[in-house]
């Protein structure tokens, strides 16, 4: 029964660390540590960055796997929520970037002003439905 447990926790660690590669592959193919750093002018502190992510990555990887319990505040969750909300939005934003997908929406619509009420929209959009899914969830 103890080699079967032990087996079991070797596949699911094996398996968890392939698909946090995976996505740190992905992040590192769009470039968004680089263009994050270069963007709040922190350059320097760019293997902080990287270590913070994969050690996130693999902190997460552990936590799901052995479902530990995590006790948090209202406040620390909303914390929380706020900072991956950021780290998604800013990884939708690079992917969308990589793929050129707003200026090709702009041609397309023939949008000629008014983009960053747009884009403020869209903002105020996902604002609200991270407030709905937060609060009625």
């Amino acid at each position: 029964m103890l080699i079967k447990q032990i087996i079991l926790a070797f596949i699911g660690l094996c398996s968890g660390f392939t698909v946090s590669a995976g996505v740190f592959a992905f992040i590192t193919m769009l470039g968004v540590i680089p263009r994050l750093a270069a963007r709040t002018k922190t350059a320097n502190h760019i293997f902080l960055y990287e270590n913070t992510i994969i050690l996130g990555g693999t902190l997460g990887n552990i936590w799901i796997l052995y479902q530990l319990p995590l006790r948090l505040s209202p406040v620390m969750l909303g914390i929380f929520g706020l900072f991956s909300g950021v780290f998604v939005g800013c990884l939708a934003m690079a992917l969308a970037e990589m793929l050129r997908v707003i200026p090709i929406l702009i041609n397309r619509a023939q949008i000629k002003e008014g983009f960053p009420v747009i884009v403020a929209a869209i903002a105020a959009g996902k604002f609200a439905a991270v407030l709905f899914q937060f609060f009625y969830s």
